[in-house]
């Protein structure tokens, strides 16, 4: 796009979703913001047979300050040059993007994930569906950025229509040069709770759409790149999305540093596997795994994340609109925390972390329950949010704590698990990859993942050739995901030659009979 070109958008919505609605919002608030505009419309044959078409065209310069002249606009999207396409339904996007509309140099794609399902999809005497993950990587691999998610949803929880769901998200993607306030204000023009409605599908659409590319804008990848993190567009199509949605989390978890390790772990990825498969046949399945695993086991939950995640404002909205409290009601909300020793002693160096979990075994070994701190915070009050808060700024102890630098060892062995398996074969490498599936949850299911995970690298990686490897790896992830008790696990593990996992000693606690309840009677 350039300043004397306009800026072309087609927008696609079935029957019934208000697209000639968002078709006349757009040129309302493009008239209302001072700026020229067209619109012209393609209707559908029916309503799975082809969406209706609305093709908006605005030029980016004030009228103001084009005087006498006036914009030449195209009354039809022309293949490949197309700047935004925004659908309400997964398919139609596909539909689009077959007919060469979407373009991976140029194109924004926002896209619902949702599906109306055709009438050959229906005819099927099975499961006649397309696969949802398949017309997404198209979507991805024909677009310069995408945002895909479950606009139904969305409008349904606001009480509200697609068409204010998809403005939303047209004005929370900075495509035209227009204000929030500027759409916000056509939007609620009418009366009622309609208008009410409609703009709370347009915020959460906005928000849903513009908090990424915000944290990208912070983090330099929109421009200049931050310290160590790498322009989004410069990951292979079938990665970019993951390692974008990665970055993101990493700056919202710990901050442009962080963001930067994750990248510089992902890139020694990706650069072994293109090693492992030059031609890409398998569309970097491993750096995909990576991404998405390394990301979440990089975002660890401790106590500062748990704050965080619960003091922010988008919860308050969420537990409003789950009790559907009114703009009068009062709505009291009550968390309750019970941190231990281990989430204490996550925060502190290694030597006093040590000495406080000593501590605590030492309690549990005499027979008493291990230490936690019960607590019930109002986060409806002052104190109770400011308690969040402060605990939730404490995110710069985080480097500097015990559970910190366990994790990144552990996050360091498995990577380099990845890389050596890759250099082996692709298949060892990217059944590895897969195993960050182990580590979930928290507390004693948390621990046994990445013991589970140690265990098969250390034992299984290494065996044999490649392919008896990664079959053996395979089959003790599927059977350590299938049974938590971990027979399943310690079967496979025997079926394939390796050792048992090691028995963790238990301590038994003993507990005083209460009184009046009569002893047990031998047999």
């Amino acid at each position: 796009m350039t300043a004397q070109a306009p800026i072309s958008l087609l927008v696609c919505a079935l029957g019934g979703e208000g697209g000639g609605v968002l078709s006349e919002w757009l040129m309302d608030v493009a008239r209302a913001a001072g700026y020229a505009a067209q619109s012209t419309s393609i209707p559908g044959v029916a309503q799975r047979t082809g969406a209706t078409t609305y093709y908006i065209e605005v030029f980016p310069v004030p009228l103001a300050q084009l005087g006498s002249r006036w914009p030449v606009f195209s009354l039809s999207p022309v293949p490949g040059a197309l700047d935004a396409l925004v659908s309400s339904e997964l398919l139609e996007t596909v539909r689009q993007v077959g007919n060469g509309m979407s373009s991976p140099e140029r194109t924004l794609v926002i896209s619902s994930s949702s599906r109306a399902l055709t009438t050959q999809e229906r005819m099927q005497m099975a499961d006649g569906r397309l696969d949802s993950a398949e017309l997404l990587r198209i979507v991805q691999g024909f677009s310069r950025e995408h945002h895909v998610y479950d606009m139904a949803a969305l409008a349904k929880e606001a009480g509200t229509v697609v068409s204010a769901v998809m403005l939303g998200a047209i004005a929370g993607s900075s495509l035209f040069p227009f204000r929030r306030e500027d759409y916000e204000k056509v939007v609620g023009a009418g009366d009622g709770a309609g208008a009410l409605a409609s703009l709370r599908g347009f915020a959460a659409a906005y928000e849903r759409v513009h908090a990424p590319r915000q944290w990208l804008r912070d983090a330099g990848l929109e421009a200049t790149a931050a310290p160590g993190a790498q322009e989004a567009t410069d990951w292979p199509a079938p990665v970019r999305q993951l390692a974008t949605l990665g970055v993101q989390r990493m700056l919202e978890y710990q901050g442009p540093e962080y963001a930067a390790l994750y990248t510089a772990r992902l890139r020694s990825v990706l650069a072994a596997e293109r090693q492992a498969d030059p031609a890409g046949r398998h569309d970097f399945a491993i750096t995909r795994e990576m991404a998405r695993w390394l990301a979440l086991w990089m975002a660890f939950d401790d106590i500062v994340r748990v704050a965080w995640l619960k003091g922010r404002a988008a919860r308050w909205q969420r537990v409003r609109r789950e009790v559907k409290a009114g703009e009068g009601d009062l709505l009291r909300v009550w968390d309750h925390f019970k941190p231990g020793v281990p989430e204490f002693a996550a925060l502190l160096p290694a030597a006093l972390a040590r000495r406080l979990t000593a501590w605590d075994r030492a309690r549990v070994a005499r027979g008493a329950a291990p230490w936690a701190l019960p607590l019930k915070v109002g986060t409806h009050s002052v104190f109770g949010m400011l308690s969040l808060r402060f605990l939730a700024g404490l995110k710069w102890l985080r480097p500097r704590g015990s559970r910190y630098a366990l994790e990144q060892a552990l996050i360091e062995r498995w990577l380099g698990g990845v890389l050596a398996a890759a250099q082996r074969d692709w298949r060892l490498g990217h059944e590895i990859a897969q195993c960050g599936r182990l580590i979930k949850g928290y507390g004693a299911t948390n621990e046994r993942g990445k013991d589970n995970l140690l265990h098969v690298l250390e034992h299984l990686a290494p065996r044999g050739e490649p392919a008896e490897a990664a079959a053996a790896v395979r089959a003790a992830r599927e059977a350590a995901l299938a049974d938590d008790a971990g027979k399943a696990l310690d079967a496979a593990l025997q079926q394939h030659g390796a050792p048992p996992r090691p028995v963790k000693a238990v301590p038994v606690r003993w507990v005083r009979r209460p009184r009046g309840l009569p002893a047990a009677k031998e047999s």
